[in-house]
């Protein structure tokens, strides 16, 4: 009886105060009016005050129950007065085996489906059983531990169809993982503006403002897969350098390509893996060695980018711009530190006063009757730090040795060394063997050094003269994130790719027995996330390979967009 007084007492003054708070406004605005009925804010206090007075009672006001329960495995539901719940509640408190949900609320104070409450059950048992593993059992309360069987045989049947929906989720995610994938294409882009100047005055080159635009397309059709197709508009031009005939000593990475602006294909290849050791490099436009074939500068190979160093020759081993084009490249693991590279590739373009490309039926043409270059190397890197690998290349040249595959004037290397003349000064084709060995060497991830070194065997057809020794080596420093993050300084030196001991008739026709020497410094200053400004000098000592052509000067700000 005393019982039911105070809990009375306790819920007339519940009724009492909210009253009086609803009321209290009214009442100081308009003492004459009587005061409004509570508004649909309000029904919620109300509903909860309703609620409370039903505690501590029968449930006979409400219709939903149609008779007596003797345990909780007949409820619909899980209240927060139930055995199970508190139970529960006191694990969770004891043993932190829940946080609540997503939204950062635990919502205690409402009832849980049984299946909502099987899965907190379930989470405690987790935890529970992590603690036994770990040699914490000491933690766990013989008590809580009854607590648990109890909950498990009343809620035996919830636990086990949750662990079989479960596993029954984790099965059919992994086959939709396996069985589907969703064709992905993803565009990129990279702009070039550069203002460059060679200070000779006796050359009479001009400052010059150039630019190159490349779109790349890539696309994924398992996941495992990459499709790239890459378009390209340019309008950079070579400076002349008196001495040294069509010269591209000191070529920069955006002279790469001059198209007049006009838009064309500039790299179409597919990559596909055959398992986790062996993967495939398919090539039909524009191909390169480097693409498939690590080339041991980490840094400073940006696949003649616009975002490393200012010239071709300071970015890889000259090696790897033996020929390029169509074909196909096979890399293989070995082990773990240990892969192999074989790489074919056919000329793309027709080289000057020829026609001789992978896509011309003709004689002397096609993907195996023409220019062609052939590479294999074998890769160590039993670490991140360093790795070597020692390279060779078999090839015909029809033009320039060192061209990518696109004929004409090449992009590395003097004029003797580039080019096989003729008495006449027509260009011969050559037989090509090169040996080529590159490493590199993370001191740190903010210092990385590379170098290389290659010797090239080539016998110029009926031009008169023995097979040519051709040598070329460097070396270069780099220092990523010199100043802020996304910055690099560089610092590269080296011999361009030359001559070594030219025969009478070659110094006759201006080749010298000097060595050319290219020293670069530049500095990428990465502005925002998009947007790189990068001031460099190139200096080249005996351009020609002759000390009586006037040293090589040329400096360039550019300044690269990529989206």
């Amino acid at each position: 009886m005393s019982k039911f007084l105070l809990n009375s007492f306790l819920i007339g003054s519940a009724i009492l105060g909210a009253a009086l708070a609803v009321s209290a406004p009214a009442i100081a605005a308009e003492p004459d009016q009587t005061a409004p009925v509570a508004s649909s804010s309000d029904t919620p206090l109300i509903d909860q005050i309703n609620r409370y007075s039903l505690e501590g009672k029968p449930f006979e006001n409400d219709t939903a129950v149609v008779g007596q329960v003797t345990s909780v495995s007949q409820l619909t539901d899980v209240r927060p007065t139930d055995w199970a719940f508190q139970a529960l509640q006191s694990l969770v408190e004891r043993y932190g085996c829940i946080v609540g949900y997503p939204d950062k609320t635990y919502r205690g104070n409402r009832a849980l489906t049984r299946y909502e409450f099987a899965a907190g059950l379930n989470a405690c048992l987790d935890k529970i059983q992590e603690l036994i593993a770990a040699a914490t059992a000491d933690f766990v309360k013989k008590e809580d531990l009854e607590v648990v069987k109890r909950l498990q045989e009343e809620f035996a049947s919830e636990l086990s169809a949750l662990r079989g929906r479960v596993e029954s989720l984790e099965v059919r995610t992994a086959t939709l993982e396996k069985q589907q994938f969703s064709v992905t294409t993803k565009l990129s882009g990279e702009v070039v503006f550069a203002v460059t100047d060679e200070f000779n005055n006796s050359r009479e080159n001009n400052t010059v403002f150039q630019d190159r635009v490349r779109l790349t397309l890539k696309t994924s059709f398992t996941g495992k897969d990459l499709l790239i197709t890459r378009l390209r508009a340019a309008n950079a031009r070579f400076f002349n350098l008196a001495g040294n005939g069509v010269n591209v000593e000191g070529l920069q990475t955006f002279n790469l390509g001059n198209t007049t602006n006009s838009v064309d294909a500039d790299w179409i290849a597919y990559y596909f893996q055959l398992n986790d050791r062996v993967s495939f490099y398919v090539p039909a436009v524009f191909g390169f060695h480097a693409d498939h074939t690590p080339t041991l500068s980490p840094v400073l190979d940006t696949d003649s980018g616009a975002t490393g160093p200012l010239s071709v020759f300071a970015e890889k081993n000259p090696i790897y711009d033996i020929g390029g084009g169509s074909g196909l490249s096979v890399k293989v693991k070995l082990a773990p530190s240990i892969t192999v590279n074989a790489n074919y590739l056919a000329d793309n373009s027709p080289p000057t006063g020829s026609i001789a490309f992978a896509n011309n039926p003709a004689s002397k043409n096609g993907l195996f009757d023409g220019s062609y270059s052939a590479l294999g190397q074998l890769t160590f890197q039993p670490n991140d730090k360093f790795g070597i690998g020692l390279t060779y290349v078999n090839a015909y040249r029809r033009s320039a040795l060192f061209d990518l595959g696109s004929g004409g004037t090449g992009v590395l290397g003097t004029l003797y060394a580039a080019q096989g003349r003729n008495l006449l000064g027509a260009i011969t084709p050559a037989k090509v063997n090169a040996y080529g060995v590159s490493a590199v060497y993370s001191f740190s991830p903010k210092l990385v050094i590379n170098a290389f070194g290659s010797y090239i065997s080539a016998d110029f057809v009926n031009d008169g003269v023995d097979e040519r020794d051709i040598w070329t080596y460097g070396l270069g420093i780099a220092l990523p994130d010199f100043g802020r993050k996304g910055n690099l300084l560089g610092v590269v030196a080296g011999a361009i790719p030359y001559l070594g001991n030219p025969t009478a008739i070659q110094r006759a026709g201006g080749a010298g027995n000097d060595i050319p020497i290219h020293l670069e410094a530049f500095y990428k200053y990465q502005l925002n996330d998009n947007i790189s400004i990068t001031p460099g000098v190139i200096y080249i000592i005996n351009p020609g390979q002759n000390e009586n052509n006037d040293d090589t000067l040329i400096g360039t700000v550019r300044t690269t967009f990529t989206f």
